[in-house]
């Protein structure tokens, strides 16, 4: 009797343990409760099975966009027992509570189980990696897409460090990508730093970083991102033409057709914005990149325009519809179109 007792003691506490441990890394009361995983512990501890999606905002800005709110917000739902970390460089320990009035989508994502929002300590995590001593050295007031560059370093370094998947901003999942170790094309042998996924300590990104520093020349648009990429997959490869829409590998890398993640092309990224007569299925493709870049014409998601862009958000991120996009009159309805859930 005394050993029964003994033993559901003991399950009740490791069931407890398991609980208070759960609520130090998510808590539903937002930024306020964010401090017992915002420690280098706590994200080396989120991060350690090389599993996490995760997304950059190299900026000071603490609102999300509706676009970035939804990348984040698929991404969660695609891949709901995996952690989808967000590291913010306008977060820090002083940072104070956002409200939910004037930051809801920080407050919508803050409140999504599996996604952790972290600040972007770009010192810290170049740290061990041949990009501190560039960090250390640079003048960043003198570069000219600093923010470009500085994202395309931090990837670099965090998928190195931890492992997982990183995606931009505006890229929206729409199924699970079933690849370890991969480079997505954004066309015949041309390879995008937009997606890309790697086990942790992966060989390439460490001779990714070592290139960034030998060829490193911010001046040219994409040359420390796509364009190393893709120079470095010359090295590591012999990389013919797709065939069809089959992928191609080789050692343990496999390169991902462009129907994968580009399956609008950015010469053709209006067709985002536009209404088709049939939505197309994308059947080939694991996440849509919506080239945000290219839209200096500052195009948005409207409720009610039927646009492929809006039966992309109502299906892949309706929370992200229901709270965050508005009508054509400007208002939000909050509520969820068909196709939500």
């Amino acid at each position: 009797m005394l050993k029964e007792l003994q033993l559901s003691l003991s399950v009740i506490l490791l069931l407890a343990c398991g609980f208070l441990y759960q609520l130090t890394l998510k808590s539903n009361c937002l930024f306020s409760c964010l401090t017992p995983f915002k420690s280098q512990q706590g994200l080396e501890a989120l991060l350690s099975h090389g599993r996490s999606i995760v997304f950059l905002e190299t900026s000071e800005r603490m609102e999300p966009p509706p676009l970035v709110s939804c990348a984040v917000e698929s991404a969660a739902k695609i891949y709901p027992m995996q952690p989808v970390v967000f590291f913010m460089k306008g977060l820090n320990n002083s940072t104070q509570l956002p409200s939910n009035s004037t930051h809801p989508a920080f407050s919508l994502l803050s409140a999504i189980d599996n996604v952790f929002l972290f600040p972007l300590d770009m010192k810290r995590l170049f740290e061990d990696t041949p990009l501190f001593s560039w960090y250390t050295q640079i003048n960043t007031s003198a570069e000219r897409n600093w923010l470009h560059v500085s994202s395309d370093a931090s990837r670099l370094a965090i998928i190195w460090k931890y492992g997982g998947v990183y995606m931009d901003t505006d890229v929206i999942s729409i199924r699970p990508i079933p690849e370890e170790n991969f480079l997505a094309a954004q066309a015949s042998q041309y390879s995008s730093n937009g997606v890309f996924g790697f086990l942790p300590h992966h060989p390439f990104l460490w001779g990714c970083m070592e290139n960034f520093i030998e060829h490193y020349n911010s001046d040219i648009w994409g040359n420390q991102g796509p364009n190393l990429m893709t120079r470095m997959l010359k090295v590591w490869c012999k990389l013919g033409d797709f065939q069809e829409l089959s992928d191609l590998r080789c050692l343990n890398l496999s390169f991902l057709h462009p129907q994968r993640f580009y399956p609008i092309s950015y010469p053709e990224w209006r067709r985002y914005y536009e209404v088709w007569d049939t939505d197309p299925s994308f059947n080939d493709s694991y996440a849509l990149h919506l080239w945000n870049h290219m839209n200096q014409e500052g195009r948005a998601v409207v409720r009610g325009s039927n646009t492929l862009v809006e039966n992309l958000y109502r299906k892949h991120c309706p929370r992200t519809y229901r709270d965050l996009i508005q009508g054509p009159e400007g208002s939000v309805t909050g509520k969820l179109g068909p196709g939500s859930k």
